[in-house]
């Protein structure tokens, strides 16, 4: 296996019109990094430039102590797993999966083993006789795997691997290919749009917004500490619920916000570097709003009124009107004394969870790490 390390990496299709715009990344030998983002946002492009099957325009590429920026797909060792799963049809499970050690020209017996072993691995056993036609989609993504388990590479790349198959089988999919990551030990690049897969696969995530890397960590990092609304707004079901306000106290360890109309909100948050007045906005993920029986309507607490409940199962998800604007904000709730639509509630802000943003969208630091519910 081997490290994969980025720098300055840039591609523009057009002159003057970037899709990349010099990302650095490192990531380590048997890490699992997972590139999330908008649809256009760069991460497909980034993966087939690792890949070697597009030409970057700029910076340099590394795969284990290799330079491999100039290098042809075929000798950078890494082998790419695509949305659709290009099967050959008229070929057997067994003989997809031998194709490429074939043509490399390996010896019948060390393909054989190959092809054993992944069909092991991915529990696909007893359909290496059958063709592509007789399996279901969840069992042509499995052969498709395989392929790039028998070229042994150094580096796995998938590209919206799961994005055809339904959601059953996508939450199947995540948690075997989890596993299979344990077993090999290997190097593992993975795209997509959804942050479901992102969030319970990575061991790092890169989300990216308009061919930029807007922020790299663990995914409960960028879970509880987005670098900016961008980052906030992406992560999260159902998405973190935003007052925009002014700034009335700018402390070290406490920032207080006058939402108008509404209330004042006590953040955790070192807010120096602003001044009182400034405009700010208010993140509250939805977990972190809570019920209260209080009827007054003090710092901390929004007066709202019920527009929607949904029950799903384990809990609700209750949308609610605030302010005189009619602003929507979502909370989770257990899923017992389902209000209707029209009650009128109070929801209270646990200051230790707020996060908040400067005017142009970024992040002050969070003084609080107490994120229990």
């Amino acid at each position: 296996m081997a490290s994969v390390s980025l720098q300055g990496v840039a591609k523009q299709f057009q002159p003057g019109q970037p899709v990349l715009a010099g990302v650095d990344l490192h990531i380590a030998d048997g890490e699992f990094v997972v590139f999330v983002g908008p649809s256009g946002s760069g991460k497909s492009t980034l993966l087939r430039l690792i890949a070697g099957l597009e030409e970057a325009s700029g910076g340099e590429i590394f795969i284990g102590d290799k330079r491999a920026t100039e290098l042809p797909p075929a000798q950078r060792g890494v082998a790419m797993v695509f949305q659709s799963y290009a099967l050959y049809p008229h070929m057997s499970v067994h003989d997809n999966l031998a194709f490429a050690p074939r043509m490399a020209g390996m010896g019948k017996a060390e393909v054989t083993q190959r092809v054993n072993r992944a069909a092991k691995l991915l529990q696909i056993e007893p359909l290496l006789q059958r063709k592509p036609a007789a399996l279901s989609g969840g069992q042509r993504q499995r052969v498709a795997i395989g392929r790039a388990i028998v070229r042994e590479p150094r580096v796995f790349l998938f590209d919206e691997p799961l994005s055809n198959l339904d959601a059953a089988l996508r939450q199947t999919l995540r948690v075997e290919l989890a596993a299979l990551h344990r077993q090999l030990g290997a190097t593992m690049v993975y795209v997509t749009h959804d942050q479901v897969e992102a969030m319970t696969l990575a061991d790092r995530m890169a989300v990216f917004d308009g061919g930029v890397v807007q922020q790299v960590g663990r995914p409960a990092e960028l879970y509880r500490a987005p670098c900016n609304l961008f980052v906030a707004g992406f992560l999260g079901t159902p998405k973190i619920n935003l007052l925009s306000g002014r700034l009335l106290r700018a402390g070290a360890e406490w920032a207080e916000v006058d939402v108008p109309g509404l209330t004042r909100l006590r953040v955790a948050a070192d807010a120096r570097r602003l001044s009182v007045g400034d405009a700010v906005t208010v993140g509250i993920r939805p977990e972190h709003l809570e019920w209260t029986d209080a009827s007054d309507d003090g710092a901390n607490r929004i007066p709202a009124q019920v527009a929607l409940a949904e029950y799903l199962g384990d809990h609700q998800l209750l949308h609610v009107v605030v302010g005189p604007d009619g602003t929507r904000l979502a909370l989770k709730r257990p899923p017992l004394d389902v209000p209707p639509a029209g009650t009128a509630v109070v929801l209270q802000v646990a200051a230790r969870h707020g996060l908040l943003f400067d005017a142009a969208g970024r992040a002050l630091p969070r003084t609080s790490e107490d994120d229990a519910p």
